[in-house]
Formats: C-alpha cells, sequence, structure tokens
C-alpha cells in the first residue's frame, strides 16, 4: 500500500557543471544553491515524515493591548517558538511566540471544527522589492473548518461552539471539550515507517460480521509501538466486496454462517487477490458453517488451504517479525492458522484478544501476544503485496 506521504518525484538531478573560465550570474548560483537545497529536500522526504520537530505550543492569551476594541474577545490564542517540517521537506522555524486571533463564526447551530496550521513561506515567491544580500525563509498561521490537506502542518484544533465563546485550555489535556485547545492531534516529525497498513473489515449479510470491528482498530494502534517498521492508520475501514478494495492491504471477515458471494463479489475477490491483497477469515470455534465454506472458497479459487503446521517453520506468519513457537491461547485453546493464495483462516476468534472485552478481564500478556500475531499477519500482507506488485506493469501513482 502506498504511503500517505508521498515519496518525492522521481526525476533527475541537474548541477552546474563547473569549468575554468565560467562566469557566475545570478541565474547560476541560484541553480547551484537549489540543487543542494532539493537533494536536502529530497533526503527528508525519502526517510521522514512531516510534522512538528519541537515547540508550538498554543495557549489561550488576554487580547493583546494594541488590538482595538472592536476585536477584544476571548478569542486570542499565542502560538510559541518552534520547527516544524513540511511534506516537501522545507524546515519551518518560529522564532519568536505569535499572537493569533480565532475570527471564524459558527453559522450555524452545529459545532464548528477550526484547524490552526502553519506553513512554509518561500521569501522568493513574496516578491519583495528591496533589493537585499539576504533574505529569511518565513511562515504564515492560518485557521480552516475543512478537513486538512496532508501537505499543511496542524498546531491545534478547537472545537467551537455556536455564539460568541472563550477559547480556554481542557481541565483534561486527553478529553479536551467545546472550546478548549485540542493538541492530540499534532503530527510529530520522524522517521518514516516502510508503510502505511490499511484494514478494513468485511460487510455481508452475516449479523454478526462487526462484533470485532473495534478491535481491529486496538491491533492497527499497535503496529507502531511494537514494530515502527510499520504503522497503522488509525481507523479501520468497512467494505463490501463489490466495492473498490484495493486501496486495503488487508481484508478482516468474521462472523457465523457460510460465506456466499455473487459473481461480482467473487470477481472482485479473486482480482484483489491475485494483486497481493489478503483475505483473513477469523472463524470462531464454533462457526463450522463459515470454516467449512472458507475451504471451498480457496478450493474454488484453486489455492487450497494448508495449516501452519505444515509449510516451512520460518513461514512469515510464524516468524516475522515475531516468533512464534506455538500460537496465542484464545478462549483456553490454541488458535489455528491455515493459508494459501493470500487467504488467511484463523480459527479460534484471535481478533476478540487484539482489545478490551467486555468484563476488562484478559490479561494482559494475552492481548499482546494476540496483538503480535496480529501484527505477523498485516506485515505479511503489506510484504505479500509488495512484492507481487514490484513483479507486475509499473502502476506508479495508481496505488
Amino acid at each position: 500500500m502506498s504511503h500517505p506521504f508521498p515519496p518525492p518525484p522521481i526525476q533527475p538531478f541537474e548541477r552546474l557543471q563547473a569549468s575554468d573560465g565560467l562566469l557566475i550570474n545570478a541565474e547560476r548560483w541560484r541553480k547551484a544553491h537549489n540543487y543542494h537545497r532539493t537533494r536536502q529536500n529530497t533526503h527528508y522526504q525519502c526517510l521522514n515524515q512531516p510534522g512538528i520537530v519541537c515547540g508550538l505550543g498554543v495557549r489561550d492569551i488576554e487580547t493583546p493591548s494594541k488590538v482595538e476594541a472592536k476585536y477584544r474577545d476571548g478569542r486570542w490564542l499565542q502560538i510559541q517558538p518552534g520547527i516544524a517540517i513540511d511534506l516537501a521537506g522545507n524546515l519551518i522555524v518560529v522564532p519568536t511566540s505569535y499572537d493569533f486571533p480565532i475570527d471564524l463564526e459558527v453559522a450555524s447551530s452545529e459545532p464548528l471544527m477550526v484547524y490552526l496550521t502553519v506553513s512554509y513561506i518561500d521569501p522568493e515567491e513574496l516578491r519583495s522589492r528591496e533589493s537585499r544580500d539576504t533574505v529569511r525563509e518565513t511562515y504564515r498561521f492560518d485557521q480552516r473548518n475543512s478537513t486538512l490537506d496532508i501537505s499543511e502542518i496542524e498546531i491545534c484544533r478547537i472545537l467551537l461552539q455556536p455564539g460568541q465563546k472563550d477559547i480556554t485550555q481542557p481541565a483534561d489535556v486527553f478529553f479536551p471539550g467545546y472550546n478548549n485547545v485540542n493538541l492530540r492531534y499534532r503530527r510529530q516529525a520522524q522517521a518514516r515507517p516502510q508503510a502505511i497498513v490499511r484494514l478494513a473489515q468485511v460487510t455481508h449479510s452475516d449479523p454478526g460480521c462487526d462484533r470485532n470491528f473495534f478491535n481491529l482498530s486496538y491491533l492497527l494502534q499497535s503496529i507502531e509501538p511494537l514494530y515502527s517498521y510499520l504503522q497503522g492508520t488509525e481507523e479501520a475501514g468497512q467494505v463490501t466486496l463489490s466495492e473498490n478494495i484495493r486501496e486495503y492491504d488487508l481484508l478482516y471477515l468474521t462472523g457465523q454462517q457460510a460465506l456466499s458471494f455473487n459473481n461480482v463479489e467473487l470477481e472482485s475477490l479473486k482480482k484483489y487477490l491475485n494483486s497481493g491483497g489478503v483475505l483473513l477469515v477469523d472463524a470462531p470455534r464454533d462457526a463450522t458453517l463459515l470454516i467449512e465454506s472458507t475451504y471451498s472458497l480457496a478450493e474454488q479459487l484453486k489455492n487450497p488451504l494448508k495449516p501452519l503446521a505444515e509449510l516451512r517453520s520460518d513461514h512469515p506468519l510464524r516468524a516475522q517479525p515475531f516468533l512464534f513457537a506455538a500460537l496465542p491461547i484464545v478462549n483456553q485453546r490454541p488458535v489455528e492458522i491455515s493459508t494459501a493464495g493470500g487467504i488467511i483462516l484463523i480459527i479460534g476468534d484471535l481478533a476478540s484478544a487484539w482489545g478490551l472485552d467486555k468484563n476488562l478481564t484478559l490479561p494482559r500478556l494475552a492481548i499482546r501476544t494476540a496483538q503480535e500475531l496480529g501484527i505477523n499477519i498485516l506485515a505479511f500482507a503489506w510484504r505479500r503485496r509488495q512484492l507481487i506488485g514490484l513483479q507486475q506493469e509499473d502502476d506508479t501513482g495508481k496505488w
């Protein structure tokens, strides 16, 4: 699956060819320096992802004294000094505190989410009429009421209530409320993972198909702290096989009833598996109809399932990145795994141990062990898709 932060364009660099007698003018000087700047930004884009490096804190303040009386309200913020790096690899340096008014109004009876962002400004784009030997790279703060683009660096967000309300600090920073400064969604600059793994639950006619849906998000959240080479999306998706499923590395399916796909769904699934996607069927032990129909589906697709115990001991599901001799125990019995052709059948309801159970009695070790096997499955799905994709027609930009 492609990364949400796209890599730099695949294009060659051009640099100034030095030779005796070369005359240096402004254009050549600029070209020489742009070469180094572009290489530096490209290096950052390849190995890191954008976000805040340090600082850029936000606090509510009294209206500055120099502000006109009509703008004196309780919706002023002060942005602290700090550093960020944007999607293009540009360094954004805010050297001093900056007072900023939130002046967007809530036009309806529903609350309005306001995003405060910072972005890089190239001084050459400002077209200053002054002739100077040096120029300072600068930045711009903006407020928006629409979902941000991946190129924008979020500093904070505020859920504004209708009517004139003061903006304040939250009583609990983990659970901010209306008109509170919310810093929880700031993206930190960090090493770029190999990929972002995308997971979706397959919705079908079985009433129990969504019973483990919230546990899928727990699994996705566990990826980064347990295996930093990959990351998971914030939430799992929900799809039917008749939709565009290519954007997901792994499709999760559970329930009790037998699988029943029409011709369109079957053809969609076949293309998905052939392109490297993985279907995970997670069956409770008493879901006999689901288990038998999954074996039949694999036979129909000419990839009969084989038990993991019969495969190589270094099979990725057992050994990468976490090593399993015996498989995790769920509901007092070890799960069973069979796989072939991009289909993985787990008997034992593994996903029920990926998150919190209703009575909060599941031991930490049981959750962690189940999550580690879940990460093996996600890593297998991502790696399978990558290796198959590298052997197919170039599809750069399509996925």
